[in-house]
């Protein structure tokens, strides 16, 4: 069967897919390689097995690219076109089409704008409020569309992704001191002082099963909005409170320098679904979600090759400032 090596060279190459001339992009992520024709997108799962996902087989990679197709077509289904298999012939010569044994799949995707979105048009400030606003609607339609869901998936995800927080933010080898740990702390504290809180919400509140991993480079302001990229491989980390996933895109999007876009999507998150949190409720989301993503900058320098090493420890810093801030509105005395 062809090596990975194999398939990203014949993937690399724009005649591959029936071109005589152009290029093809090649972009390498931590779970896939993604190829951009000039106007398709075809991506690759590594055979990778993590405890959160498994796509050491063929026959996994089909399912979780169908699993791909399905759940990224509620929120962009102008943009996700099919599966395609990756064929061998006996020949050892790589294929899309032929009679070839299947050796791999791909997601094949229509290829989006680059400027359209979300974090190129806050980088260029062509973002109007009144776009912000519409966004946080289609977000509040979409959640109000899906079947509610019982909470102790989302609860066993929120404490089970703390307990890594805490185990990696507190790595001697990252440096971090007393003063950065703080808002681990205080998010400690509130797992026990709003305890109840929680526990009303995912009682009584709109926990659905959203995007996953909402963050402005998934979010294409074209006509229609194209929101792609879910998080595909694991349902329980797609179990959550709406206002929690919209509230960490307006952090997201914070740390690109627009500050003012979340009270934008919050409030029109609000006017189409109701039934906001408290505001030391979002603070709890936000804490969570700011550590979260600190910790995942920092675990990006621990893999083998570290790509855009660079890049991770001061966002991973600016991820803290944010979980600090947030932090100070959660109310950590009494139950």
């Amino acid at each position: 069967m062809a090596t990975l090596e194999q398939k990203v060279a014949f993937l690399s190459c724009a005649a591959s897919y029936g071109v005589a001339a152009g290029t093809v992009d090649v972009i390498e992520t931590h779970m896939a390689w993604v190829f951009l024709t000039e106007s398709e997108v075809f991506k690759l799962k590594k055979p990778v097995r993590y405890p959160f996902l498994d796509f050491s087989s063929p026959e996994k990679r089909r399912l979780i690219c169908e699993a791909e197709l399905r759940l990224n077509r509620r929120l962009a289904n102008g943009t996700y076109k099919q599966v395609v298999p990756l064929r061998e012939d006996y020949g050892g010569r790589l294929s899309f089409g032929g009679t070839g044994r299947a050796v791999d799949w791909l997601v094949v995707m229509n290829r989006l704008p680059d400027d359209a979105a979300l974090d190129r048009r806050i980088a260029a400030k062509q973002l109007g409020r009144d776009e912000a606003a519409r966004l946080g609607a289609i977000l509040g339609d979409f959640y109000a569309s899906q079947p509610r869901e019982t909470g102790p998936d989302y609860r066993r995800h929120l404490e089970e992704e703390h307990a890594v927080n805490r185990e990696l933010l507190r790595d001697p080898q990252f440096g971090l001191t007393p003063a950065d740990l703080q808002p681990l702390e205080r998010f400690d504290r509130a797992l026990t002082t709003m305890k109840a809180d929680f526990d009303d919400r995912l009682r009584h509140g709109p926990i659905v099963e959203g995007h996953g991993d909402l963050r402005p480079e998934h979010v294409f302001l074209v006509e229609p909005v194209q929101i792609i990229d879910c998080l595909e491989f694991n349902r329980s980390m797609r179990i959550l409170d709406p206002y929690d996933e919209v509230n960490y895109l307006g952090l997201e999007c914070e740390l690109l320098g627009a500050t003012w876009i979340r009270e934008i999507l919050l409030d029109a998150l609000t006017g189409t679904l109701g039934i906001p949190p408290s505001p030391e409720l979002l603070a709890f989301y936000g804490t969570f979600r700011a550590l979260l993503r600190a910790r995942i900058c920092l675990a990006h320098l621990l893999e083998t090759p570290v790509r855009h090493k660079e890049k991770w420890r001061p966002l991973a810093m600016r991820c803290l400032i944010i979980a600090a801030r947030e932090s100070k509105k959660l109310r950590l005395q009494g139950l």
